[in-house]
């Protein structure tokens, strides 16, 4: 386990909230801006999704997950930087599950491995994206093979 990444205890959040907004003329440049400051920001989780709105108008419904203590900050954020006129927002429990790091042994170095435990069980695993990725750059290696390595470390 890295000192960078503590055991994360199976919880309960009462007090989140879901905001969404529907956007129309809005660029692909700005919703990633977009994404990261809303992240940056306090943000648990943001993501949009392609919906049609009235008059049948391509739009996009952008959602995102935070804290009742970042709930306005997100509106400000969401009302200056986008073209929405109204934002949704409605109270959500999450149960989260316990988080485990744990370093797997690649070929090419170390990757940090994120594993969700339901019950005292390993129920999901994942790769650092950011690892794989700065692994891939350095050793001019495909993404997918150094996925594939890590997979293979795991289940052996």
């Amino acid at each position: 386990m890295s000192a960078k990444h503590p055991p994360n205890h199976a919880h309960i959040d009462q007090e989140m909230f879901k905001m969404e907004v529907n956007l129309d003329d809005i660029s692909g440049e700005i919703l990633g801006y977009l994404m990261d400051l809303l992240i940056e920001s306090g943000a648990n989780d943001v993501y949009y999704t392609s919906i049609y709105m009235k008059k049948n108008r391509p739009g996009i419904l952008l959602q995102l997950l935070c804290s009742g203590e970042n709930l306005d900050k997100m509106k400000r954020i969401l009302f200056t930087e986008t073209t929405t006129l109204g934002v949704r927002y409605y109270p959500l429990t999450v149960h989260r599950t316990e988080r485990r790091f744990r370093k797997v042994s690649t070929k090419w170095g170390e990757v940090t491995v994120k594993e969700g435990i339901y019950e005292g069980k390993v129920i999901q695993c994942s790769p650092e994206y950011e690892e794989c990725k700065k692994i891939a750059e350095h050793h001019k290696v495909p993404l997918k093979k150094v996925y594939e390595q890590v997979w293979k470390q795991l289940i052996e």
